[in-house]
């Protein structure tokens, strides 16, 4: 258990728990998910923390073909510019370790914009809560469980901004 999956279990939202052998030299852990899972990819999602100006910490939630628009971001999120979190502070606010960020039971919770792409798939993919663990649920309970703003907020693989240390 997870604080992922205890806060679903307490909220009685269906969802199934996939876990495969994380490999501590994988670049990218939601890649590595997508591959050891035989997953289409862009149903797979990594939780990224970007930081607004005003010192804010935002949870984004983009397929792992893409990467996070932080441009999109601020604008979704109505401030002027975002960027990538420091990694300490992601740790900090949510009480999950890189690679294992699940945008569901954070210690703190934080606002959080959930890509458009998702809402194609009858179900999506994100992180259990530790590496090697990821939870497969309706795109609508994780919508509604993360109180989530769903909106375009990423671009194609290969953009500058993609953080591939986070998941």
């Amino acid at each position: 258990m997870t604080p992922a999956t205890k806060a679903l279990d307490k909220a009685g939202i269906d969802y199934r728990l996939h876990r495969y052998d994380h490999d501590p030299a994988a670049q990218s852990y939601g890649t590595e998910a997508a591959d050891k899972l035989g997953l289409d990819p862009a149903r797979v999602f990594k939780t990224l923390l970007a930081s607004a100006e005003t010192g804010e910490l935002l949870v984004a939630v983009v397929p792992v073909t893409g990467s996070l628009d932080l441009k999109a971001l601020a604008g979704a999120a109505g401030v002027k510019k975002t960027a990538m979190a420091d990694p300490a502070a992601a740790q900090r606010s949510t009480g999950y370790l890189l690679g294992g960020i699940s945008p569901l039971g954070q210690k703190k919770r934080l606002r959080t914009f959930i890509d458009n792409s998702a809402e194609q798939w009858p179900t999506v993919y994100v992180s259990g809560g530790r590496r090697g663990l990821e939870i497969e649920l309706a795109a609508q309970h994780l919508t509604l469980q993360t109180q989530a703003k769903v909106c375009p907020i990423a671009r194609l693989a290969g953009a500058a901004d993609s953080h591939p240390t986070q998941s």
